[in-house]
């Protein structure tokens, strides 16, 4: 872990008195850099290494909590680089309850402050994720075909894949032959990443009620400009369709509720800035929602588990989704690189 001393920028100032301090907090953290056991290919290219950070404050009895950053700036985040420079100038000592007022161009550095001080104060245990309650993601055509069954065999029973990526014909093809070989009781996610154009989309649609209730929903189908058919489109179908980079911010999630949106939220909450707030909306509006990854580390996927809990702790009678928390195994191991 690297300390950082230097003082933070104009509009990143702890918000802090200088007296009055109940407890000090030693502030480090890690850069660190994954590489995919194989590309993650979609709609915006080849994704070859996961780069983020790892926080640790350590209270003065020695207790450690730990927070993760994870940036993804093609769905609106800040970058890694941004991610780096802000936790540099960060003091070295945190005072108590002092998280800084950040910007919000950072809203996965604001997710991982408020997580790594929530879990040092909550005393947080690690908590295990069935994986009946976990989609996963699959790779791209026949590589799916080949890998779905052990992972069956480990309890996953909803299935993610990208689409958008290759001609509609040859994808269609290899689902078709996966749906053939996944028991009755699996599921189908499909994310197109918003690389459709509205015939696609609709042909995409057809295919999904086609397949009947095997398809869970289609994830942005189309691009975040392009709403009013996104809503025109989720009244025609019965297949649910699902927003993902049209709510990239809290903000945005915010501005599409109030729009009338009624289908189904992807929340990548890592990147969606403030936690507590995000609470708070749901709370006050439940929406139906799925939590999911930006492919974090262990440290990142606890903080998203933990908030998934509190969510539905919220209203216990609703029926909630699989996670989008699937990503391990596409790593080769925990192991982090600086």
């Amino acid at each position: 872990m690297s300390g950082a001393a230097a003082a933070a920028p104009p509009g990143n100032s702890l918000d802090c008195p200088s007296t009055d301090v109940l407890m000090s907090y030693q502030f480090e953290f890690r850069p660190y850099h994954r590489r995919f056991q194989q590309p993650v290919h979609t709609h915006y290219g080849e994704w070859q290494v996961r780069d983020g950070l790892i926080l640790k404050l350590t209270d003065e009895d020695g207790r450690s909590g730990f927070g993760e950053v994870a940036p993804l700036p093609w769905f609106g985040s800040e970058t890694f680089e941004q991610a780096l420079d802000f936790c540099e100038q960060l003091p070295g000592q945190l005072s108590d309850h002092a998280v800084p007022s950040l910007l919000p161009t950072l809203p996965a550095c604001q997710f991982g402050l408020e997580s790594v001080f929530g879990s040092l104060e909550r005393k947080l245990r690690p908590i295990h994720l069935p994986n009946a309650q976990c989609s996963v993601l699959l790779p791209r055509g026949e590589a799916a075909l080949e890998c779905w069954q052990p992972l069956w065999q480990q309890g996953h029973r909803v299935f993610k894949c990208k689409i958008g990526v290759g001609p509609i014909a040859t994808e269609m093809d290899w689902l078709d032959r996966l749906l053939g070989q996944l028991p009755l009781g699996a599921k189908l996610r499909l994310d197109a990443n918003g690389g459709l154009n509205e015939l696609a989309a609709r042909q995409w649609l057809d295919w999904c009620d086609r397949n009947g209730q095997r398809i869970e929903f289609l994830e942005q189908p189309l691009p975040p400009n392009d709403f009013d058919t996104l809503m025109r489109l989720n009244y025609r179908y019965h297949t649910p369709i699902a927003l993902d980079e049209s709510i990239a911010s809290l903000e945005q999630l915010k501005a599409h509720f109030h729009r009338g949106w009624d289908g189904v939220y992807i929340i990548k909450a890592a990147i969606m800035g403030s936690p507590q707030r995000l609470q708070h909306f749901y709370h006050k509006y439940p929406i139906d929602l799925v939590i999911s990854s930006v492919f974090e580390t262990a440290v990142g996927r606890q903080a998203l588990i933990r908030l998934a809990i509190d969510l539905a702790m919220a209203y216990p009678d609703i029926p909630h989704r699989a996670l989008g928390l699937g990503t391990q195994q596409w790593f080769t191991n925990a192991g982090l690189s600086q």
